[in-house]
């Protein structure tokens, strides 16, 4: 198996009264209660988590784009991919992803993906999402009646600017180009492609005619994600694709101590803030008309944040114990958490683990705690899982001996680990 600690960056001060004030932590959220002097301290302790994790010994960092929200400080995902391409040496960067939709000309996508890849060495994954509806159709602008077909074009320009080494012209539907002609090229041809997915039909589709992982990013947990990740792999069934659990992706809530009543008492509030605050999205912003296919609808598969919205609401309500019970979040003792993440593997039939290690207004010393923990008392555990795969959807990077080493990059994982302060301190 394969683990990605992913960032999702949000804004850790949110007031305790917010749903009660504020009907959205999107799109219209007051932007009064961003405050840019607090955030060059957030920005920075978020970029030291994700190189802390690649210290660990993760497969791959990521992060991903959104808009005119405090769920997630990253309108450029380019530009903390770029800093941590030039900050690590090994891991994979999950840049999931640049919304295609979004970029006018989608040749920028192609172009900085490709200066991702160089400047790394060759280790970049490239998210291709479709984009929330949140983003793209209110924060943006973007007609939801023309949104995939705006997706599918800049996909197709995207790909072929990286594999024609001719100028071409692009005389598309929605984008015209007399000149294409990419400088820089990436170093893999292509870099593996990850198609984030909320529940689209077409979505799952788009993957097994392209060879694409399918990333299933879900914030109600891996018991109700099993139903939408089986009609995954049963279309994949139906279509003749070859089973392979490195093809698919899930994102979970992750937290780990020493015991599981430890677990409760040092990461209950913050998993409470996700839920309630970082999560609480106004409706009408959710599912713009037209967001959702005619296939879709009559499959009744809603979008990624409206199908979701009362689960979350309910998440909030929750005792502990049900937060975890109901898959929401997986969180105890080491013992405890690799039991529960060898169950996500088995039951969702994936590969790959997206790990959501800090979440809501975690700080930045007991996310360490988290993360170190899972990393050397968990993932060795449950790694061997699908050995028996390949896997074709991680980066193929240079040879280590070929790349340029970056000045001042992060210590050996012996080096950082030094810095955690102990539990003691922490709590």
């Amino acid at each position: 198996m394969k683990f990605h600690w992913f960032n999702l960056m949000p804004w850790p001060y949110l007031p305790d009264d917010f749903t009660e004030k504020h009907r959205s932590v999107w799109v219209d959220v007051d932007s009064r209660l961003f405050d840019p002097v607090k955030s060059n301290r957030v920005y920075n302790d978020y970029l030291d988590l994700l190189e802390f994790a690649a210290d660990q010994g993760y497969d791959g960092v990521g992060i991903n784009e959104h808009h005119q929200n405090a769920y997630g400080l990253m309108p450029s995902p380019q530009l903390m991919a770029a800093t941590l391409a030039r900050r690590t040496r090994d891991v994979s960067i999950l840049l999931l992803g640049q919304s295609l939709a979004l970029y006018d000309p989608p040749t920028r996508v192609a172009e900085e993906m490709a200066m991702i890849d160089c400047i790394s060495g060759g280790r970049l994954i490239s998210g291709f999402p479709v984009g929330s509806s949140m983003d793209d159709n209110y924060a943006c602008g973007v007609n939801p009646a023309t949104l995939r077909e705006k997706y599918l074009e800049a996909h197709d320009l995207v790909r072929r600017a990286w594999s024609d080494p001719d100028v071409f012209a692009w005389n598309g539907k929605h984008y015209k180009l007399r000149y294409v002609n990419l400088w820089p090229r990436p170093i893999q041809a292509p870099p593996p492609i990850w198609i984030p997915g909320g529940g689209s039909v077409e979505t799952w589709d788009f993957c097994v005619e392209n060879h694409y992982n399918y990333s299933y990013l879900s914030f109600s947990g891996y018991i109700r994600g099993a139903q939408l990740m089986d009609g995954f792999w049963r279309r994949m069934e139906e279509l003749g694709a070859e089973f392979n659990p490195y093809q698919a992706a899930f994102a979970q809530q992750i937290c780990v101590a020493e015991t599981d009543a430890e677990a409760q008492r040092l990461y209950e509030k913050h998993a409470r803030y996700f839920f309630s605050r970082c999560l609480h999205v106004h409706p009408g912003f959710a599912d713009a008309p037209g967001y959702r296919t005619e296939a879709t609808i009559k499959a009744g598969l809603q979008s990624q944040m409206a199908g979701q919205s009362s689960a979350m609401n309910q998440a909030a309500q929750l005792s502990w114990q049900d937060m975890i019970d109901k898959g929401f979040i997986i969180a105890g003792s080491p013992d405890s958490v690799a039991e529960q993440m060898e169950r996500v593997a088995l039951t969702l039939k994936v590969g790959h683990v997206v790990c959501l290690l800090h979440f809501g207004d975690m700080p930045t010393s007991l996310c360490k705690y988290s993360t170190e923990l899972f990393a050397n008392r968990v993932i060795p555990r449950i790694r061997p899982i699908w050995n028996e795969y390949e896997d074709h959807w991680s980066p193929r990077p240079m040879p280590k001996a070929e790349r340029a080493v970056p000045r001042d990059c992060p210590g050996t994982p012996d080096e950082t680990s030094a810095t955690v302060a102990p539990l003691a301190r922490v709590v």
